[in-house]
C-alpha cells in the first residue's frame, strides 16, 4: 500500500534540496568566458550585444526561456538575461512548491493530518502565484528603471550640449558629456560610447542601437540629435536645449499623473471608512426595529 504522507515528505525534501542547489550554484563565483567577451567585441555592425553575461553556464534553460517569451527590452533595460529571468521564475515556482509542503510535513509531525488534495492544489497556488510575484516584479522594476534612464538622459543632453558651447566636436561632446556623471544610466552610456569606438561605428549609431534595445527612444532622440551635428555639421545646440526642456515637462507631466492616481487610490479606504461609521451609526436604530 502506497504511504501517501511518506511519498509527500519525500517529494517535498527533493523539492527544498533542488532549490537550495539552483541557489548555491548560483551564489557560486564563476570563471568568466573568454570566448563571449571577444565575440561581443568583434561582432558585425548593426548587431545588437548581451547587456551583461551571466558568468554561468545557464544553456541549459535557453529553450525553456524560448518558450516563456520573456520581456527582453526589459530585461535588457535591467542588465539581465533571459536565462536569469527564467531562472528566477524557476526557483520562484520551486519555493511556492515547497512552501505548502514544508508546513504539510510541520502539521503532520504536530499530529494534524489535513487532506491530500489539500496541500496539492495549496502548493500549485502557491507556485503560480509565486511566479506570477517574480514577472512582475521584473516589469516594475523596469519601469522605474525606465524613468530613472529618462530623467539622467534629460541631464545628458544639457551636458552634450555644454560641451558642443565649449568648442568639442559632436564625438568628444557625447565622451566628455558621459564621463561628468555617475550612476547605472551613464556608465551604460559610457559602455556604448566605447564599444562605439572599438568597433569603429559612429556613436550616434550605437546610441540608437541601445535605445531601440532597451526601449528608451529619449536616448535615440540624442543620437539622431548629434548625427546631425558629425555627418551634415549643423548647428545643434539649439536642438538639443530644445528636446532637454521638452522631456522636462513630459517628466513633469507623466508625475503629476502618477501622483494624481496615487490620490486617488488613496480615496477609497477613506470612503470605506464612511461606510463603517455609517454602519456604526446606524446599527442601534436597526436592532431596534
Amino acid at each position: 500500500m502506497l504511504n501517501w504522507h511518506l511519498t509527500i515528505g519525500v517529494l517535498a525534501g527533493a523539492a527544498v534540496g533542488l532549490g537550495l542547489f539552483l541557489l548555491v550554484q548560483e551564489a557560486l563565483p564563476a570563471t568568466p568566458a573568454l570566448g563571449p567577451a571577444l565575440r561581443r567585441l568583434h561582432q558585425p555592425p548593426g548587431l545588437t550585444r548581451p547587456a551583461r553575461t551571466t558568468g554561468h553556464d545557464l544553456d541549459w534553460l535557453s529553450g525553456l526561456s524560448r518558450w516563456l517569451r520573456p520581456p527582453h527590452r526589459q530585461l535588457a533595460l535591467l542588465g539581465q538575461t533571459p536565462e536569469q529571468y527564467t531562472l528566477s521564475l524557476v526557483l520562484s515556482g520551486l519555493i511556492g512548491l515547497a512552501t505548502p509542503a514544508v508546513s504539510t510535513a510541520i502539521l503532520f509531525l504536530a499530529g494534524i493530518r489535513p487532506p491530500i488534495v489539500v496541500p496539492t492544489i495549496g502548493a500549485l497556488g502557491f507556485a503560480l502565484v509565486c511566479v506570477l510575484l517574480a514577472h512582475r516584479s521584473v516589469l516594475v522594476k523596469a519601469e522605474r528603471a525606465r524613468r530613472e534612464f529618462g530623467q539622467a538622459v534629460c541631464a545628458y543632453l544639457d551636458l552634450v550640449a555644454l560641451q558642443l558651447s565649449a568648442a568639442h566636436g559632436p564625438v568628444q561632446a557625447l565622451e566628455r558629456a558621459a564621463e561628468v556623471c555617475d550612476g547605472w544610466v551613464f556608465e551604460r552610456i559610457r559602455e556604448a560610447l566605447r564599444m562605439a569606438q572599438l568597433q569603429m561605428h559612429s556613436p550616434w549609431d550605437e546610441l540608437r542601437d541601445l535605445a531601440e534595445k532597451i526601449g528608451v527612444p529619449e536616448l535615440g532622440d540624442v543620437g539622431a540629435i548629434m548625427q546631425s551635428s558629425g555627418t551634415e555639421g549643423a548647428q545643434v545646440h539649439d536642438s538639443l536645449r530644445g528636446r532637454a526642456d521638452s522631456l522636462r515637462d513630459q517628466i513633469r507631466t507623466d508625475n503629476l499623473a502618477r501622483a494624481e492616481a496615487v490620490t486617488g487610490r488613496l480615496d477609497v479606504p477613506g470612503a470605506l471608512l464612511v461606510f463603517v461609521l455609517v454602519g456604526f451609526v446606524l446599527y442601534p436604530f436597526v436592532a431596534r426595529i
